[in-house]
C-alpha cells in the first residue's frame, strides 16, 4: 500500500553497509582495518588543525586591517580637532580684544 522512499538515496543503509564492511575485510584483512582507521583519523585531525590555523590567521589579518583603518581615522581626527581648537582660541582672543 505505502511505498518507502529513502530520504537520501546515495547513502548506503544497513544491508549495503554490511556488504561494504565485508568487502573491506576481504580486501585489507582484519588486522589492517584498525591501522587504516587510525591513520584516517590522524589525517582528519591534521586537516582540522590546519584549517583552524588558517581561520585564525585570517581573523588576525582582518583585525589588523580594522586596526590600521581605525589608526588612519584616528590620525586624521586629531588634526581636525587641533584646527578646531586653534580656531576657537583665536575667536575667543579676538572677542577679548574687542571687549577692551
Amino acid at each position: 500500500m505505502f511505498q518507502t522512499i529513502p530520504l537520501f538515496p546515495g547513502i548506503p543503509g544497513g544491508p549495503e553497509l554490511l556488504i561494504v564492511l565485508l568487502v573491506l575485510v576481504l580486501l585489507f584483512g582484519a588486522n589492517k582495518i584498525p591501522k587504516l582507521a587510525r591513520s584516517t583519523g590522524q589525517a582528519m585531525g591534521e586537516f582540522q588543525r590546519g584549517r583552524n590555523e588558517i581561520e585564525e590567521e585570517l581573523k588576525q589579518m582582518e583585525s589588523t586591517d580594522e586596526d590600521d583603518e581605525d589608526d588612519e581615522a584616528t590620525a586624521a581626527s586629531p588634526s581636525t580637532a587641533t584646527e578646531t581648537t586653534s580656531t576657537s582660541t583665536s575667536t575667543s582672543t579676538s572677542s577679548d580684544s574687542n571687549s577692551n
